[in-house]
């Protein structure tokens, strides 16, 4: 790695940024934070992997994409040796980072499949391109555009039921 690259550096300047990408995958501050340390841990193991300073960030995003999913495999294949037990509450930590007007689309977002999901975060969250979209997750920017569109009807399909549900059952009326 050029001597220009300063992983301390790089961990103030964009730590924060990570983990919330990572949060918006995983869903759970904690993992969040374990993946987000794990891609600054394998930079700074690898130092060779990153040549060119300008794409230190890049390195670290497409890291944390890849062990968030890694994350998520593991979760699932846990889930599937052990019994479901019921979900505690959040933690005080988890509701700080998720503000309330954002929880719905958070919930929302968890419906999508997790390519979906991927895209839309890395599109409207992290304000990525297309080209990068592709580059990040290894796919073509025109499974980029398709994956987004879809996932963007599913969204609004399900944020649009949700709604009225809430609505619904605000206003008095029972649910059906």
């Amino acid at each position: 790695m050029d001597p220009a690259v300063d992983i301390t550096e790089l961990y103030a300047a964009h730590r924060l940024q990570l983990v919330r990408l990572a949060v918006l995958l995983v869903d759970d501050f904690a993992s969040a934070e374990d993946v987000v340390q794990d891609a600054f841990a394998a930079l700074a193991r690898r130092p060779d992997a990153v040549k060119d300073p300008s794409k230190a960030l890049a390195y670290l995003r497409v890291s944390v994409v890849n062990t968030s999913r890694s994350a998520l495999r593991r979760r699932r294949t846990a889930r599937a040796y052990t019994p479901p037990h019921d979900l505690s509450p959040p933690s005080p930590e988890d509701s700080a980072v998720l503000a309330e007007e954002h929880r719905a689309v958070i919930v929302a977002l968890q419906t999508l499949a997790p390519r979906q999901r991927e895209v839309l975060v890395l599109r409207y969250w992290s304000h990525l391109s297309e080209a990068e979209i592709a580059r990040t997750l290894g796919i073509s920017q025109g499974t980029v555009k398709s994956t987004a569109s879809r996932a963007l009807t599913a969204l609004e399909k399900t944020m649009t039921s949700t709604m009225t549900s809430t609505t619904q059952t605000s206003s008095g009326e029972e649910e059906r």
